[in-house]
């Protein structure tokens, strides 16, 4: 999501809007309390929201990148607030793959909120259908794909030293990558030369690191930690699959790289990925936990050199609808609309 925000900043720059972009993981203020467990979170709320009441004096209308959890109520929720006190209109793009479970424990809470806000825009059908269920309308504008970054014709040629599996994602309970590893043991016992490279951070990277060496992977197996922009573009050229093992999840960028740049998407059936991809169209699909699934869908795509590049052709040509250009109109028109909604609303009666 930080990633997203920071590219939508910038190309909305690029078409001449001014953007103020408020942060709620700015650097700890003095550096020491970032040491301080509990406390810590004060000094970064506190200034976010001083920030957010001045910036009231020249935006026109605020867009708010949300989640779940704690983070709505801390970040998002403020924001629907202090614009309603300040006059402005609010669009909420909602963007947590957890949502159905948060709502149904928390929707009490959340609805006041939504219901003050302009518009509600999400990136999946997945995430309409959910929002549908709780009475709320919502406006699909989907994640940005950057295609000057990610390319299939950028692709390094392949090398001859074994298979080279990807994971993308952090390294959190809810990405499952215990699975995923378990998933490339049984794929090492039939291609031996197969290597996997784990790109992420995350509380979880010592308990992999161990499950890797309980089970005698070794050297196959490596750990980059998280990588800058130029590393993990290169990762995707030098990769021939990458897996999405994860639990829960929404719209994943992760899996909008890989097919950008030519690289085949064994991955779990979970919340917006089957609206994302069509299973044996654009990527394999399996159900979530099941290692031994994964293995034998990795498997077939890397035995299967055909089907794995009809998956790709149709991987590119889907990311197409993802590009700026397709995306931009669409978030315009719906920036227009919550300024005409705002504006209505505001008109004496």
């Amino acid at each position: 999501m930080a990633n997203q925000t920071k590219q939508l900043a910038g190309l909305l720059q690029q078409e001449g809007i001014a953007v103020t972009l408020i942060q709620v993981n700015v650097p700890y203020s003095p550096a020491w309390v970032g040491k301080m467990k509990g406390v810590r979170a004060i000094f970064r709320l506190v200034p976010y929201l001083v920030h957010l009441w001045k910036s009231a004096k020249t935006v026109q209308l605020y867009h708010v990148m949300a989640n779940s959890g704690w983070s709505w109520h801390l970040y998002a929720a403020p924001v629907i607030w202090i614009a309603r006190v300040r006059r402005k209109p609010v669009i909420i793009n909602y963007r947590g793959g957890e949502a159905e479970t948060f709502f149904s424990r928390s929707f009490f809470w959340i609805k006041p909120s939504l219901k003050r806000t302009q518009i509600i825009v999400v990136p999946s059908g997945f995430l309409e259908h959910v929002f549908e269920k709780h009475g709320f309308k919502s406006t699909i504008v989907p994640n940005i794909i950057d295609l000057g970054r990610f390319s299939i014709s950028v692709r390094k040629k392949k090398k001859a030293d074994g298979p080279h599996i990807i994971i993308t994602r952090n390294l959190e309970p809810i990405y499952d990558i215990t699975t995923a590893i378990h998933a490339f043991n049984h794929v090492r016992s039939v291609m031996p030369t197969a290597r996997l490279t784990i790109a992420g951070s995350g509380p979880e990277r010592a308990l992999l690191e161990n499950l890797v060496a309980n089970l005698g992977l070794g050297d196959s197996v490596r750990f980059t930690g998280r990588m800058d922009n130029t590393a993990i573009i290169a990762l995707y050229q030098d990769a021939d699959l990458m897996i999405n093992p994860s639990l829960v999840d929404n719209m994943p960028i992760s899996i909008l790289e890989a097919l950008a740049s030519g690289v085949p998407v064994v991955s779990t059936d979970v919340g917006g990925v089957p609206f994302l991809v069509t299973h044996e169209k654009s990527a394999l699909l399996v159900p979530p936990g099941q290692p031994r699934a994964m293995a034998d869908a990795a498997l077939v795509l890397l035995s299967n050199q055909i089907l794995a590049g009809q998956l790709i052709a149709e991987g590119v040509e889907l990311v197409r609808h993802y590009a700026w250009p397709e995306v931009r109109d669409r978030l315009l028109v719906v920036y227009q609309q919550a300024l005409q909604v705002f504006e209505k609303s505001s008109v004496p009666r």
